[in-house]
C-alpha cells in the first residue's frame, strides 16, 4: 500500500519530463508528510480539447466517484489494487477514461518487525521524481449552488501492485510506478486498449522499483501533524 508520501517540489519543478501544458491555480505547497484526504498536485490529460491538454491540477487524495452521496467515501479509497480495478464499480469507469499520474519525491512504508512497525523512506537513488499510476474522478456537491466555484471536487487514488525485491522485504504492496516512457499511454484518455496499457504499466513497474533506495526514518512520521524535511532524514 501507499499511505504516506512526500512532495518536496512544486509545479513544473516536480513534473519535468511529463511536459505539462497548463498548471492549475492554487497548487499545494511542498509537503513531507502527505496523508489521505490531503490536497496533492496530479497530472491528467483533459479530453475536452483536441489533442488532449495535459494539466497539473490540485486534487484530494481518496477517490470520490461521481455517484457518491458525500465525499467521505474517499477516505477509504486512497489506494486501489491494480489487479482488481475492472471488478470494482468504484474504479472501473475511471480506469477507462480518467487515468492520472501522481508525482512524488518519495514515499513511506512501515516494516513489521519484532520491535514494532519501523518506517522507511523509499526514493530514487538520484532523488529524481517518482510517478505513481493513479485514477481520478470529478464529484459534484449537490448541496452547493450550480455556479459555486467549489462545487466540483477533483479526487484521485494511487494504484498498487505486489512488491518485488528489497521493497518486498518492507511491505507486500508497492505503488504502481510509471516511467516517462509509459506515462503518455497511461494518461491518454482516447486509448481504447486499456487492458494493454494497464498490463504494460504493471510489467514495467519492477524496472523502476529496482532502482529505488530506502532507509529507516524517525517514527515522528507517524503523526501527520509533523511535516518538515527532517522526516526523510535517516534515523539515528
Amino acid at each position: 500500500m501507499c499511505g504516506r508520501f512526500v512532495v518536496a517540489s512544486a509545479g513544473s519543478d516536480l513534473v519535468g519530463v511529463l511536459r505539462v501544458d497548463v498548471e492549475g491555480d492554487d497548487l499545494p505547497e511542498p509537503s513531507y508528510n502527505i496523508a489521505p484526504t490531503s490536497r496533492v498536485a496530479i497530472v491528467l490529460d483533459s479530453a475536452k480539447s483536441e489533442p488532449p491538454t495535459r494539466r497539473l491540477e490540485p486534487a484530494r487524495w481518496g477517490l470520490v466517484p461521481a455517484w457518491a452521496k458525500d465525499p467521505k467515501i474517499g477516505a477509504r479509497a486512497f489506494n486501489a489494487r491494480s489487479e482488481e480495478l475492472e471488478d470494482k464499480p468504484m474504479f472501473r469507469g475511471a480506469l477507462q477514461k480518467r487515468r492520472a499520474v501522481v508525482p512524488a519525491s518519495g514515499y513511506y512504508e512501515w516494516k513489521t518487525t519484532d520491535d514494532g512497525k519501523i518506517p522507511h523512506y523509499i526514493h530514487s537513488a538520484d532523488d529524481a521524481p517518482l510517478f505513481f499510476a493513479g485514477l481520478y474522478e470529478w464529484w459534484k456537491d449537490p448541496s452547493k449552488p450550480e455556479d459555486a466555484d467549489d462545487r466540483w471536487l477533483l479526487s484521485f487514488t494511487i494504484l498498487t501492485r505486489d512488491s518485488i525485491g528489497r521493497l518486498g522485504s518492507i511491505h507486500d504492496r508497492m505503488p504502481l510506478f510509471v516511467d516517462a516512457d509509459h506515462a503518455d499511454a497511461w494518461l491518454d484518455p482516447t486509448t481504447e486498449n486499456v487492458r494493454d496499457v494497464l498490463d504494460a504499466a504493471i510489467d514495467a513497474a519492477p524496472l523502476v522499483a529496482e532502482t529505488l533506495e530506502d532507509h529507516v526514518v524517525s517514527r515522528a512520521v507517524g503523526n501527520v501533524r509533523n511535516n518538515s524535511p527532517e522526516l526523510i532524514e535517516p534515523a539515528e
